[in-house]
């Protein structure tokens, strides 16, 4: 299956250089990617050349889920913990190619180290925002379609409507 920015003939080629609209002609239309993946899959089954098929998003949103509210305990303790996962990958490093051999002198430094510089840098960050009245809640932002349509070259259009159309009535034969 080709990117979102395939074109006519760039089959196992990777993506284009620079954003190109995609082209095709629309055999599906779905509510949700998982749709249209499910459908994407069963024209692979079907032997259909995927290599020619697109997912396109149509319709963006950039939607922000609120998750709760940014404290100091939840700031320091987040800034903590990445700090660690630094400091443990550094500490790491440094013992690697300490002089030493079986320390961990060097781990538990790189560890401490990360806890204080992650804390500190987390503080810093969140003090600066709250007093420019900036976020002060914690949220998750994805980028999400109204829409997902499924394209193919105009070669293989018809038949894979026919077979969508076929996927679509399910294993029975009826629609649902």
């Amino acid at each position: 299956m080709t990117g979102a920015f395939s074109g006519p003939g760039r089959a196992n080629q990777g993506p284009p250089k620079v954003p190109t609209p995609p082209t095709g002609w629309p055999i599906g239309s779905y509510d949700t990617y998982q749709e249209a993946r499910s459908a994407v899959q069963h024209l692979a089954t079907s032997e259909f050349p995927v290599e020619d098929v697109t997912i396109v998003g149509v319709d963006l949103m950039l939607v922000e889920r609120v998750i709760g509210r940014l404290s100091w305990p939840k700031v320091l303790g987040t800034g903590a913990l990445s700090g660690a996962w630094f400091g443990l990958f550094v500490g790491l490093l440094l013992g690697l190619f300490s002089q030493q051999q079986t320390s961990f002198a060097p781990i538990l430094v790189g560890l401490v180290a990360g806890v204080v510089f992650g804390m500190v840098f987390a503080a810093v960050g969140f003090a600066t925002t709250r007093r420019g009245g900036g976020k002060q809640i914690a949220s998750a932002t994805q980028l999400v379609a109204g829409r997902y349509d499924v394209l193919t070259q105009p070669r293989n259009a018809e038949r894979g409507r026919d077979l969508l159309a076929k996927f679509a009535m399910g294993p029975s034969g009826r629609a649902g």
